[in-house]
């Protein structure tokens, strides 16, 4: 099973906090592509530029840290990327209420992910929970 330190799970999180903070404040969708395209990259290639800077400042090697699913991660960054995506496309179009909405929904996930509860985990553990009852009533 492959795994992410658990600092760069926080990190990742942090920013998109940060960058959704800077959105709201100033009504602009223009800093969210920061995240936007730092989650991209790492779904569509697998490199984080976020990440990769900020692993440079993890003060022990990477495999002592508690670890975090990678599956679960990218599960996670297809959520936010899809908010992020959605509030952007939003903005453009000039509608301020699904911007807004959508800009609020991944930032109180990322939050609440950095106060312990991830929100996307349990949706996609209740998703495999279905699947999993789905497949053995048709067995």
């Amino acid at each position: 099973m492959e795994t992410i330190p658990k600092p760069l799970v926080m990190v990742n999180q942090w920013t998109i906090v940060l960058f959704v903070i800077i959105a709201l404040l100033t009504q602009s969708a223009w800093v969210l592509l920061i995240p936007l395209v730092a989650n991209l990259s790492s779904l569509l290639t697998g490199f984080h530029p976020i990440l990769a800077v900020a692993k440079r400042f993890l003060s022990k090697p990477a495999n002592q840290y508690t670890q975090e699913d990678y599956g679960q991660l990218r599960f996670n960054q297809w959520l936010a990327v899809g908010f992020l995506l959605v509030a952007s496309i939003s903005f453009l179009l000039g509608w301020s209420l699904l911007f807004n909405i959508a800009t609020i929904m991944v930032g109180l996930a990322a939050s609440i992910a950095i106060a312990g509860f991830c929100i996307g985990c349990f949706m996609r553990f209740q998703f495999q929970q279905w699947n999993y009852r789905r497949k053995k009533s048709a067995a």
